[in-house]
């Protein structure tokens, strides 16, 4: 049975999508899963608009609609971006305000003569359409790898965006240049005056390519995930040690002078720890901290994976002992090889979470004739998971 069903998430008829056990030792049944929408292609992100409508971010460019349970087929919004492999449409936001003023963000790669750049769109919301867009945030630089870009608002009302170093690692330590950090601007695209670093719009640095953004809803720490060293020459060969952090304004988070615990990031005053480091390499892409009314899950961090191929539950704690404040209680493995790459993870105003397949990239026939999909996570039945030993 579907629970708090409201006015704008009707489901069509047949559209329940029931998955048995994830391999290991599991018992019980997973969370159900709902199937909203199908079709879509390489969906990066979704939020929801207060009149129910839910906004999807389609790589190559499109912004589409699930309006009463169904896709529109004509799309809320289309940007001329420039997509090829990690490059295109990604990331979106709902203004703080939008009841006043209709504003909607997104954030995606753009060619400016030779070269490509990441810019922050807004748009407003009128007539059921994207129309107006403009150019708030411009010139953070991009490529075609490790450009990775999500936005999101904070508890402040600050919009929060990602950058990746795109094969130049030494971005990272760089503040003269916007890549490879995580930034923080006024909705007007200004920089706000309690910044780290007086006029800049630099929150921390030392990232290499976050993609995941989410906030606690009781402490308001902000947490993160990152995409960890491929084992290139220019990369020390370093491989895997992808990341979930706690970001602090003004913090340092070592890349590329170290990456992962084994280089002596923990002993470092100079930089920040990760909460957790994932080798094998899993791609940790969307997150989101879990607040609906399932307490099993309040408080928990949910992680979907491109290479892992599944959702991740971590279950936090706080820990006045550890440099980040925080310590991860346990570790589950949803879904695994069951949906393919998962890469939007969404906190729905429903309380329920919402996910997004990403597997039409072009390298290999999608497994699913009906990808890429929006997905809908029911946590009420029992949860079977595959726990994971932490050290």
């Amino acid at each position: 049975m579907i629970r708090n069903r409201r006015r704008y998430l009707p489901l069509a008829a047949g559209a329940m999508l029931f998955l048995g056990c994830v391999a290991g030792h599991a018992k019980d049944s997973q969370p159900t899963l709902e199937t909203l929408a199908t079709g879509l292609v390489l969906p990066w992100d979704l939020e929801f608009l207060p009149d129910g409508r839910i906004l999807v971010v389609e790589k190559p460019g499109r912004i589409r609609v699930i309006d009463y349970g169904e896709l529109r087929a004509e799309p809320w919004a289309t940007l001329d971006v420039m997509q090829r492999q990690a490059a295109g449409l990604m990331g979106i936001a709902v203004g703080p305000d939008f009841a006043e003023n209709r504003q909607v963000f997104v954030v995606g790669t753009f060619a400016r003569g030779d070269s490509l750049v990441n810019r922050v769109v807004r748009l407003t919301d009128r007539d059921g359409k994207g129309v107006d867009p403009q150019v708030i945030v411009d010139d953070i630089p991009s490529g075609i790898t490790h450009a990775g870009a999500q936005l999101a608002f904070g508890p402040d009302g600050m919009l929060y965006v990602t950058s990746g170093e795109i094969t130049t690692p030494s971005m990272a330590q760089d503040m003269n240049t916007t890549g490879s950090k995580v930034l923080r601007y006024r909705p007007d695209g200004s920089i706000p005056d309690d910044n780290p670093f007086p006029g800049s719009p630099i929150y921390a640095l030392g990232v290499r390519n976050p993609q995941g953004l989410a906030w606690h809803p009781e402490t308001g720490d902000l947490f993160a995930t990152e995409h960890g060293p491929s084992g290139f020459q220019y990369e020390n060969e370093w491989r895997d040690e992808d990341e979930l952090n706690v970001l602090r304004a003004g913090q340092n988070y070592g890349w590329p002078l170290v990456s992962g615990l084994k280089s002596g990031l923990t002993n470092d005053p100079r930089f920040e720890p990760p909460l957790r480091e994932w080798t094998p390499a899993i791609a940790p892409s969307g997150l989101a901290i879990y607040t609906g009314s399932w307490a099993p899950w309040y408080g928990n961090a949910f992680v979907g994976c491109l290479r892992g191929q599944q959702l991740r539950r971590i279950v936090l704690q706080r820990d006045g002992k550890s440099r980040s404040g925080w310590r991860i209680e346990k570790e589950e493995v949803l879904y695994e090889r069951q949906l393919g790459r998962i890469r939007a993870v969404v906190m729905g105003p429903d309380g329920y979470l919402y996910i997004t397949t990403n597997n039409r990239t072009g390298r290999n026939d999608p497994p699913f004739a009906d990808d890429d999909r929006v997905l809908r996570v029911d946590p009420s039945p029992p949860t079977a998971a595959v726990e994971v030993a932490f050290h």
